[in-house]
């Protein structure tokens, strides 16, 4: 291999054995349903089936196994908040190497203490990813300990380029395989897999729209900072790996930049269909299929499930926007003369309907109706879009002016 690159398909080989103690080796299961919504031949690598539900558990193993006497001594660090904390601090505590992990003081509670259940001492300091960064440097010089790198490390790509070694070996004859990209750390290594595997498959990067660093620096552009947030908050790094960089230039076959709608389409599918959690970065790749079905119709389509640590609360609001994107709770408004009984002339037609009232709330005090008249927001639960037209002509041949909103 060229000797621009940090590492070659040996050393994904090498990686195998090393950790093949130490991780799941997670199935790569056909999807019926999933194929048949998109026109894709859907096959799902299930990631999020590790011990700390992502990938991350690949890179920080053979990282690990790779430290010498004195440095497991000494100990290791890292800085995340997110799946590289919980997969340095889970295998660090597996093989007796003390392990601090530094987050920023923003690090969601919920990780910060599923970190320190690991065994891990963690820090946080600073507002920011870049505050923590510099504060692990600092400690890195003070008490002399190794950092272990979430992607822009040799070892680190080659743990988490095992992910392709056990895909190909699954479904050797995928046409292509969709990588959820952040720093590059998975999809550099999982290329490099592929390209020494002598395979036809392609392997397609996959970012957000609101975070396309990978994608800009390919195109020789800077990436700054975004203005909105992204739902794929593990792929979200303004500036990929130098390392990780040259190797997805010369194997990866395209990117794709996907909706923040897309994603949330594929958390959301990814439990209906399949019953399993994927995170917004672990359900991106299927996102991609979503957003392009004609690009991968008829083709076998690998999507790497790269994790399911995702915040319930966030879960909760992106499922309850699912259903109002489907139409199944749909918010309605209907003026009404304020008399008795109108209220149960409404639930009656809704009810007739055969949808289910979910909230009502009358408002008198605001708006531009009389002082003898009031306005009731009311949401429903139906079939579709399609049964939640049909409630709103009912609602009007009844007399009740009724209006879909916009969820």
């Amino acid at each position: 291999m060229d000797e621009q690159f940090a590492i070659s398909p040996r050393d994904v080989s090498r990686a195998a054995g090393t950790i093949a103690d130490d991780v799941v080796a997670t199935p790569t299961l056909p999807s019926r349903t999933l194929s048949a919504l998109t026109g894709a031949e859907i096959f799902v690598k299930f990631e999020n089936l590790q011990f700390t539900a992502s990938f991350k558990d690949r890179g920080s193993a053979n990282r690990l196994h790779h430290l010498d006497p004195d440095e497991r001594r000494r100990g290791v660090i890292a800085v995340s908040a997110g799946n590289h904390a919980q997969g340095v601090a889970y295998h660090a505590g597996r093989m007796g190497v003390p392990a601090t992990i530094v987050m920023p003081e923003s690090a969601p509670y919920s990780k910060v203490v599923q970190t320190r259940r690991l065994g891990a001492e963690v820090l946080q300091h600073g507002a920011t990813f870049a505050d923590a960064a510099a504060h692990a440097h600092s400690l890195i010089a003070e008490r002399g300990l190794v950092e272990i790198p979430p992607y822009d490390d040799p070892l680190v790509m080659a743990g988490q380029g095992t992910v392709a070694l056990e895909m190909l070996d699954a479904v050797p004859d995928l046409d292509v395989i969709l990588v959820p990209v952040g720093g590059g750390g998975l999809i550099a290594g999982m290329a490099t897999a592929v390209a020494g595997s002598g395979s036809t498959t392609e392997v397609v990067g996959v970012q957000s729209e609101t975070y396309p660093s990978m994608i800009r620096a390919l195109a020789g552009e800077e990436f700054t900072s975004s203005s909105t947030g992204t739902i794929a908050d593990g792929i979200a790094v303004k500036t990929p790996g130098a390392l990780t960089l040259p190797i997805v230039a010369r194997h990866v076959h395209d990117m794709i930049a996907v909706s923040e709608e897309a994603i949330e389409d594929a958390v959301r599918l990814l439990i209906e269909i399949e019953k399993t959690v994927a995170e917004g970065a672990g359900a991106i790749a299927l996102g991609a299929v979503l957003e392009d079905r004609s690009r991968f119709e008829g083709r076998r389509v690998g999507l790497v499930l790269s994790g399911g640590n995702i915040d319930t609360r966030l879960l909760t609001s992106v499922l309850m926007r699912g259903l109002g994107r489907t139409g199944r709770l749909t918010p309605l408004q209907i003026d009404l003369d304020d008399l008795p009984g109108r209220l149960a002339a409404v639930a009656t037609v809704i009810g007739d309907a055969g949808a289910n009232i979910v909230e009502v709330e009358h408002r008198r005090m605001f708006g531009p109706l009389s002082a003898r008249s009031t306005t009731l927001d009311v949401v429903v639960e139906t079939r579709d879009g399609h049964h939640a037209d049909e409630v709103v002509e009912k609602l009007r041949a009844a007399g009740l002016p009724a209006r879909r909103l916009s969820p």
